[in-house]
C-alpha cells in the first residue's frame, strides 16, 4: 500500500468517530405530546408557546432537531386512550403530557417510553410515580399543589364571601386528584361552618343542571378544583357563577383574568416551561427514574374586583394586601 493511501486511511479512520458521534448528536429527535383539551383552545395554546421555547432556550429547534407530534382529545376519554396508544406506537424518545388524563391511558400504554408531566396533582397516589424524590420508572414531571390546598380554598372563599354556608365543590371524581381534593375539602370544611356538596364535572348538560339545582337555595359558593374537563368548560362555569350569583374560587389564574371572582393556584405556563427542561435532560440521556417529581415554590393569589362588585362584595383589606394581582 503507497504511503499517502495509508495515512489518508489512517485518518479517516480517526476522523470517523468524530464525525459520527456528530451526526449522531443532530440526528432528528422525536417528541410526543398528548394534551386532553382542544387544540384551539388560546389558553393551552399560550401553554404550548412555552413548552416550546422552553425547548428552543435549550437548543432544539422543531423541524431542525427535533420533531413533535401532537395529539389532541378536547376531553374525551376515548380519544385520549387512542391518542396515547398512537403515540406510542411511533416510538418517541419521549411523550410530554398534561393532567392525569392524559398520564393515566399512556402509563397503560407504556412501561418504557419516558413521560414527562406538566399540572398532574397526586402522581403517588395515581399510581404514576412510586415517590416524588424517587419516581422509579418511566415517569416524572411537575405537580401542581397538594390536597392541603383545598382547606386554602375555602379559606379565601369565606373570607372574600362570609355569608357563604353551602359549597359545591366541581370535581373529576375519575381522577385520584379529583377524589383527593374533596377529602381534603369535607375534612376542614365544619371549622368553616359550610356544608359542601359534590358536582361531578361531565358534559356541558349536567354542568347546568347541577349548578341550577344547587343555586336554588341561598348563601351558595362555588370551588373549582383543577381537571381537564375544568378547562374544556371553563367558560361555562365562570358564565353560570355569575348568572346564579355565587362566589367562586378557582383553582388557577386565568379563571379570573376571565372573569372569574378569585383564583390561588400556581403558575401552569411556567409549569409547561419547566417540563421543557425535563424533556431535554431524557433527550441528552438521563432517566425518567432519575429526575424527582417537583412542586410549585410559590401559589398565586388573584382578585377580579370587577366580579366581585358584580357580586355585591366588599373585597377586605387584608386580602387584597395578600394578593399577587388585582384585576380592575
Amino acid at each position: 500500500m503507497r504511503r499517502r493511501a495509508f495515512i489518508t486511511l489512517v485518518g479517516g479512520a480517526a476522523v470517523w468517530p468524530l464525525a459520527a458521534r456528530a451526526q449522531q448528536s443532530k440526528r432528528l429527535r422525536r417528541v410526543g405530546v398528548l394534551m386532553p383539551y382542544a387544540a384551539n383552545d388560546p389558553q393551552v395554546q399560550t401553554r404550548n408557546a412555552a413548552f416550546l421555547q422552553g425547548l428552543q432556550q435549550l437548543g432544539w429547534t422543531v423541524g431542525n432537531n427535533v420533531q413533535i407530534d401532537y395529539r389532541w382529545s378536547a376531553g374525551n376519554e376515548d380519544d385520549t386512550r387512542k391518542y396515547a396508544a398512537e403515540l406510542v406506537a411511533l416510538a418517541p424518545d419521549v411523550i410530554f403530557a398534561s393532567g392525569s388524563a392524559a398520564v393515566g391511558p399512556l402509563r397503560r400504554a407504556t412501561r418504557t417510553v419516558p413521560i414527562v408531566f406538566a399540572a398532574t396533582p397526586d402522581p403517588v397516589g395515581a399510581g404514576f410515580v412510586e415517590s416524588l424524590a424517587r419516581p422509579g420508572g418511566n415517569i416524572t414531571g411537575f405537580t401542581p399543589y397538594e390536597y392541603g390546598i383545598g382547606a386554602k380554598w375555602l379559606e379565601v372563599l369565606k373570607e372574600i364571601a362570609p355569608s357563604v354556608a353551602r359549597v359545591a365543590v366541581i370535581r373529576d371524581p375519575t381522577i385520584t386528584a379529583g377524589i383527593g381534593l374533596w377529602g381534603a375539602i369535607q375534612s376542614v370544611s365544619p371549622s368553616f361552618g359550610v356544608e359542601l356538596r359534590p358536582v361531578d364535572v361531565g358534559d356541558a348538560g349536567e354542568i347546568e343542571r347541577a349548578l341550577a339545582a344547587f343555586a336554588g337555595s341561598p348563601n351558595g359558593g362555588l370551588i373549582l378544583t383543577g381537571s381537564a374537563l375544568a378547562i374544556v368548560h371553563r367558560d361555562l362555569i365562570i358564565a353560570l357563577a355569575a348568572r346564579y350569583q355565587l362566589p367562586a374560587v378557582y383553582y388557577e389564574r386565568y379563571f379570573a383574568a376571565a372573569g372569574g371572582l378569585i383564583s390561588y393556584g400556581y403558575d401552569t405556563v411556567e409549569a409547561y416551561r419547566l417540563a421543557a427542561g425535563y424533556v431535554d435532560r431524557i433527550l441528552r440521556g438521563e432517566k425518567p427514574a432519575d429526575l424527582p417529581v417537583q412542586a410549585p415554590t410559590k401559589y398565586e393569589l388573584v382578585i377580579n374586583l370587577k366580579t366581585a362588585k358584580a357580586l355585591g362584595l366588599t373585597v377586605p383589606d387584608s386580602l387584597l394586601a395578600r394578593a399577587d394581582e388585582v384585576i380592575e
